[in-house]
């Protein structure tokens, strides 16, 4: 379906990847994974024509159509919604105007007549008297309401573009799909929406994603780039890290012999295998591990941050009691009625379709800003720490690492506070750097030294995984996991709040349900689905 071939490339002495060979096959899902920095996004757009490789070349079946993910959220600004989602299949489209202007002539030929009857079968060909609908359907099934279908894209919200681009690179079933980020800006149902779209897509997909659980259940291979190389693994994820672990331990083990080391991969691979034939993706689509090769498993040169956190005492019996909470802010109801204790051991997922609205609801909680009505009561033993959706206000001076940490600690030895920053992978030059030219994972690294420092026995966290590459993500899931505080926290990465949370709060301009159960029991509990779906009606 897709082949490239020697395809190398280098920035000056740099080099990404080198003497790339690869064949990416009908009916498979590629989930492109890498450092930060290892090439990711630029090997899609190398693959898509965007930028050309130093040697090499990329080869598409003749007749085959590749759509991309559209990451410029104004080209379209202008244009309807619905018609954006047509332009996705260009070949399609561009019968549609040229078939239009044709009868719209005043002087309308025999030669006209001809054209116009060639267009007509090649726009049957194509399926283009299903395309509108199909089209329109797509649409509401990401949460775009017909209502909105003929607006110019300029007049919908931030997410709701995300969306509408996302409906036109999966229009009109193309036979390559590259997406780069495509859970972005999205809620966890419409996520939850595509990955089930693309485990049953029939044709090939390539992803790039920081969502773990988004990627394991799509993926049927994971590409990987590491040693200046690519190199496809078949499996997920999780196959993928979890024997990239094993191997490193294996490498690191000089007492095992080799027969030793392969049986115990062998016995992995069975038990994953096992797994797989169980889950929810092996029924949607075809049997995710068709071949797993010992000789496949490598260590990866990745590194992983230390992510511990210690709660200096355990907190008391009371923790928190919101009582009758509302906000409402240039008439619009964020939510209300919002009434709960958390108990000592709570570990709370918040979700809502409102993402404002978890924003609002975690500043009212830190106490950057005061709800309308109601009450937010915290117990005596709390100490509390925060990570922010915008951590903006952090980091507008013009201090190195090491100074920005130190304001915050008691301890102001610089060997002690090298240790937190240590921990989150800066080091050397690095604890130098000037805090307000930071990327924004480089940001959420330092807020996460900050809390790890303060020994909080509470942590609020709001959107943790933004801008965090994947090792990160993996490193902050089992710093939560580990941890014996309580953590109330807003996510859309969903393997984080089905591994963390043991409580599901959704927040509503209506009011709220609260239940004791994992996300991914909340989420097939069909009570609970009716008793949200009345909530967001009223």
């Amino acid at each position: 379906m897709l082949n490239v071939s020697n395809v190398s490339l280098r920035f000056g002495k740099r080099v990404l990847f080198e003497d790339v060979n690869l064949k990416f096959g009908k009916g498979n899902c590629y989930g492109i994974i890498g450092a930060n920095g290892a090439g990711k996004t630029t090997f899609l757009k190398i693959l898509s024509g965007e930028i050309e490789a130093n040697t090499g070349s990329i080869d598409m079946e003749p007749g085959k159509r590749m759509a991309i993910l559209n990451q410029n959220h104004f080209e379209f600004d202008d244009i309807p919604v619905l018609q954006t989602v047509l332009q996705g299949h260009s070949v399609l489209w561009n019968i549609m105007e040229e078939k239009d202007a044709i009868y719209a002539k005043p002087d309308f030929n025999d030669e006209d007549g001809m054209r116009a009857s060639e267009l007509e079968g090649e726009f049957a060909e194509l399926d283009g008297w299903n395309a509108e609908s199909d089209a329109a359907s797509l649409l509401s099934n990401l949460g775009i309401e017909e209502s909105l279908h003929e607006k110019p894209l300029k007049e919908l919200s931030g997410n709701h573009k995300v969306r509408v681009l996302l409906a036109q690179c999966l229009f009109g079933n193309p036979d390559v799909l590259l997406m780069d980020e495509p859970t972005n800006d999205l809620d966890v149902e419409t996520i939850r929406w595509l990955e089930d779209f693309l485990a049953n897509f029939e044709n090939t997909v390539l992803v790039v994603s920081h969502d773990r659980h988004f990627i394991d259940n799509v993926c049927t291979h994971v590409c990987d780039i590491d040693y200046s190389r690519i190199k496809i693994f078949t499996g997920n994820y999780s196959f993928w890290y979890q024997s990239s672990q094993l191997a490193l331990r294996q490498r690191n083990d000089q007492n095992k012999k080799s027969e030793e080391k392969k049986k115990e991969l062998q016995a992995f691979i069975a038990r994953f295998s096992a797994n797989v034939a169980k889950s929810k993706q092996a029924t949607a689509r075809k049997k995710m591990i068709d071949k797993l090769d010992v000789e496949e498993i490598e260590p990866s040169t990745r590194k992983y941050p230390g992510i511990v956190f210690k709660q200096e005492r355990e907190v008391g019996d009371q923790v928190l009691t919101i009582d009758k909470l509302k906000l409402e802010q240039d008439g619009v109801v964020h939510f209300q009625d919002i009434s709960f204790t958390v108990n000592k051991g709570d570990k709370i997922a918040f979700i809502s379709r409102s993402t404002m609205a978890l924003n609002q609801f975690f500043k009212i909680l830190w106490g950057d800003i005061k709800p309308s009505s109601g009450e937010v009561n915290w117990g005596v033993t709390i100490n509390m720490g925060f990570l922010p959706n915008d951590n903006s206000s952090y980091f507008k001076e013009k201090i190195n690492l090491v100074d920005w940490l130190r304001q915050y600690s008691e301890e102001k030895d610089e060997t002690f506070i090298r240790g937190f920053l240590g921990r989150m992978l800066f080091s050397g030059e690095e604890t130098q750097k000037m805090c307000d030219v930071l990327s924004g994972g480089e940001k959420v690294r330092c807020m996460l030294s900050k809390i790890m420092m303060e020994n909080p026995n509470v942590i609020l966290f709001d959107e943790p995984t933004n801008h965090l590459d994947l090792e990160s993500i993996q490193a902050l899931n089992i710093g939560l996991a580990d941890f014996a505080g309580n953590i109330m926290m807003h996510s859309h990465d969903q393997e984080v709040i089905n591994t963390i949370a043991n409580r599901v709060i959704e927040i509503t301009p209506n009011g709220m349900i609260d239940k004791y159960m994992t996300y991914e029991e909340y989420a097939e509990d069909k009570a609970v689905q009716e008793r949200r779906e009345d909530l967001y009606k009223k």
